[in-house]
C-alpha cells in the first residue's frame, strides 16, 4: 500500500501542534501516511512588500509538487488542525479533472457562531489535495508573480495561478470545519490564532485538543518535558499543563476553570503568539514606509533638461542664428 503524502505548513512554534495533529491522522487511519512539516524552506520575498508572506510558511505550499518531483498526489495541512475521520477519504472525493481540491467560500450560514470570528469566511486553501503531476509549479517562479502579475490576496485567496476548470471546490466543510465541531466533522480547523486552544483559554473546543495531548502521554508518544519547553519558549500558555491534567476529569470547555487558567497566564505575563504578532507589526511599519516612498517618488517633478543641454542635442537647422552665433 502506498503512503499518502501530507504536508503541513508551520513555524517553530506550532511544531508540537504538528505532531498532535499528525497523531489524530494516524490514529484515525490504517493507511500508512507520511507527515512532512514545511518549516524553513528557503523560498525568496517578492520585492513588493505589500506582497509579502504574512506567516513564515504562507508560500510553503506552493513547493509540495517539486518537493514530490512533480509525480503522485499531495496534501497539504495547517498545523492548527485536528482529524477525526479516516483523513483517506479526500483522496477518494470526485474531482473530475482539476488540477487541486480545495473548499469554496462558504456561506455565512454554514458558519460557526464565534465571538471574533470574521463574518465572511473565503475560499480555503487550508486543506488543498494536489495532482502533483499535473502541476508545474515552482515557488520561486510564483512568488516572483507577486511582483506586479497578481496581488498576495489573489494568490492565495482566489489561485488565480490555475484556470478556473483546474479547481474543484468540492471538498465538504465537514474536511475543513472551521471553527466548529459537531458529530460529522472529520477535520477541526483552529484557524483564528487568537483563539488556538494552546495559546488561549476560551476556545469552546480546545478540549478536543486538550484529549488528543492526554492521549500521547497515555501512549507514550509525547512527554511532559516537551510540553514544559513549548512553554519555557513562550509557545504554548503555562495554565496548558493543568488543563491537560484535569481534562479527563472537566472532559469539556469548562467556564471556571478557563477563568482560573486565564488568571496562570496573567500571572505569567505570557503573550500570545509573541513572535507571529511581531511579525506582523514590523511587516505593517515596513509596508507603510514602503507605500510613503512610492508617493514620495511618484511626486517628484521630472527634471527639465537645462538649456545648454538643449542646445547641445538640438538639430543645427533649428537652432538657427544662435547656432550660428555659437559658432
Amino acid at each position: 500500500m502506498d503512503y499518502l503524502d501530507i504536508f503541513v505548513g508551520t513555524d517553530r512554534s506550532q511544531l508540537l501542534a504538528v505532531a498532535v495533529l499528525e497523531f489524530s491522522i494516524k490514529r484515525h487511519t490504517s493507511h500508512p501516511i507520511r507527515v512532512v512539516p514545511l518549516i524553513d524552506l528557503d523560498l525568496p520575498e517578492p520585492k513588493d512588500i505589500r506582497q509579502s508572506s504574512r506567516t513564515n510558511f504562507s508560500f510553503a505550499r506552493f513547493a509540495i509538487p517539486e518537493i514530490r518531483k512533480y509525480s503522485g498526489m499531495g496534501l497539504y495541512l495547517d498545523a492548527d488542525m485536528l482529524v477525526f475521520r479516516d483523513i483517506s477519504e479526500i483522496w477518494k472525493i470526485d474531482r473530475g479533472e482539476a488540477k487541486i481540491l480545495i473548499q469554496g467560500a462558504l456561506d455565512p450560514a454554514a458558519q460557526a457562531a464565534k465571538v471574533g470570528a470574521p463574518t465572511q469566511r473565503k475560499k480555503q486553501c487550508s486543506v488543498m489535495l494536489m495532482d502533483c503531476s499535473r502541476l508545474d509549479w515552482r515557488a520561486s517562479s510564483i512568488i516572483a508573480g507577486l511582483d506586479g502579475r497578481y496581488t498576495y490576496e489573489e494568490l492565495m485567496s482566489q489561485m488565480c495561478i490555475l484556470d478556473e476548470q483546474d479547481v474543484s471546490y468540492d471538498l465538504p466543510f465537514r474536511w475543513n470545519s472551521l471553527e466548529h465541531f459537531d458529530e460529522t466533522t472529520c477535520l477541526i480547523h483552529y484557524t483564528d490564532m487568537h483563539t488556538q486552544p494552546w495559546v488561549d483559554v476560551n476556545n469552546r473546543f480546545g478540549y478536543l485538543w486538550m484529549w488528543e495531548v492526554h492521549r500521547m502521554l497515555l501512549a507514550g508518544v509525547l512527554s511532559w518535558r516537551a510540553i514544559e519547553r513549548e512553554i519555557e519558549l513562550g509557545y504554548f500558555r503555562p495554565s496548558l499543563a493543568h488543563e491537560i491534567r484535569e481534562i479527563p476529569e472537566l472532559k469539556v470547555w469548562n467556564e471556571q476553570a478557563a477563568k482560573r487558567y486565564a488568571e496562570i497566564d496573567k500571572q505569567a505575563g505570557f503573550i500570545k503568539h509573541k513572535e507571529v504578532y511581531e511579525r506582523k507589526t514590523a511587516r505593517a511599519k515596513a509596508v507603510k514606509a514602503y507605500e510613503a516612498s512610492l508617493q514620495v517618488k511618484a511626486a517628484e517633478p521630472h527634471a527639465a533638461p537645462s538649456p545648454v543641454a538643449s542646445a547641445a542635442h538640438a538639430p543645427a537647422a533649428l537652432l538657427g542664428s544662435a547656432a550660428v552665433a555659437a559658432a
